[in-house]
């Protein structure tokens, strides 16, 4: 359950910092009440995916997912593309969280 609660944390914070651009530095209330839950949301998950989960593999997989998923949402939402050392850095990202999730004993 604790790999469900990390799942649903780095879909809240995608969500929260998609919000964030949108609220335009808090100038609209919409959007800053969805950053707000969106972040409250994902850190509490966070935190009970943190009962089983070592703290090290929790977060550089909620970071690193989270992170590529932000640059998916910014290229469809916002138009934002990257060059080629940007996907290259996002590839080795990704890479990693793999190569934790694969291989991290106390990650299954």
């Amino acid at each position: 359950m604790d790999r469900v609660y990390l799942i649903v944390a780095i879909l809240s914070e995608v969500v929260g910092t998609s919000a964030l651009k949108a609220s335009e530095a808090f100038s609209k209330p919409l959007p800053s009440v969805i950053v707000v839950l969106g972040y409250g949301v994902s850190f509490f998950l966070l935190s009970l995916a943190l009962r089983s989960i070592p703290v090290a593999v929790a977060y550089a997989i909620w970071s690193g997912v989270g992170q590529a998923l932000i640059a998916v949402v910014a290229w469809f939402a916002f138009h934002q593309r990257l060059n080629a050392g940007e996907m290259a850095g996002m590839g080795l990202i990704i890479a990693g969280v793999v190569v934790l999730s694969l291989f991290s004993q106390t990650a299954h």
